[in-house]
């Protein structure tokens, strides 16, 4: 594939609201009150390589989550830069023994580097839990992109299943920008405050090629 055609999808992606760190389909939780987090991780796919770093800091302000996302995208000679504010509300089951979870996300994204076009996200999760060590989570909303302009629709399904206190499993199906994409990953958490990411995903682009990522996420109490 050309350059352009390897950084279409990621532009897409560059360009939304990351909700849910790496993963498309967030679930419906916040942070607990006077908590705050960043989220940190790196993607790379393809031979030239096409890149995306991403850091999204956040921490609960009254009944919201506030949080601020910073996205780089780049291959080789070419590259943006992302960045947007972003809030969240769970309206229904934030307490910890809640089965089930609904929330409201929205937010804004600038790209900076290419003409200052404005995006954004609004988008509807919900979590159930099914069993006591498996979630389901699952979103419908729109994206704005900076790239296109365009409004699409978005949706989609996560399983998370916590095989122990230090090891999760997830899976998660869902369409955005008009492409279906499926990603596979583990979660090891070294703490209960601190968590790794590895995940591998694919999109219905022709020739598409996987994409790994690495995440870190990281809670704490605000200063």
């Amino acid at each position: 594939m050309r350059r352009y055609d390897l950084l279409i999808p990621l532009w897409l992606m560059a360009a939304t609201v990351q909700a849910g760190g790496h993963f498309d389909v967030d679930d419906a939780f916040t942070l607990d009150p006077g908590q705050c987090q960043y989220e940190l991780w790196g993607g790379r796919f393809g031979d030239e390589p096409v890149t995306d770093i991403h850091l999204g800091p956040a921490c609960r302000v009254g009944p919201v989550e506030l949080g601020f996302n910073f996205d780089r995208y780049s291959v080789p000679g070419l590259h943006g830069v992302v960045l947007g504010p972003q809030v969240k509300w769970t309206y229904w089951g934030q307490g910890a023994d809640s089965r089930f979870a609904a929330a409201m996300s929205a937010g804004v994204n600038v790209d900076v580097t290419h003409g200052g076009y404005t995006g954004g996200q609004v988008l509807l999760p919900v979590s159930w839990r099914a069993l006591d060590s498996l979630w389901i989570h699952a979103n419908v909303g729109a994206d704005w992109s900076t790239v296109t302009g365009e409004r699409t629709g978005r949706g989609g399904l996560q399983g998370e299943w916590a095989l122990n206190d230090k090891w999760s499993l997830m899976f998660e199906r869902f369409r955005a920008f008009g492409f279906w994409t499926s990603r596979v990953g583990a979660r090891f958490n070294v703490t209960p405050l601190i968590s790794v990411d590895v995940t591998a995903a694919r999109t219905s682009v022709a020739g598409s090629p996987r994409v790994y990522v690495i995440g870190l996420n990281h809670e704490f109490k605000a200063p």
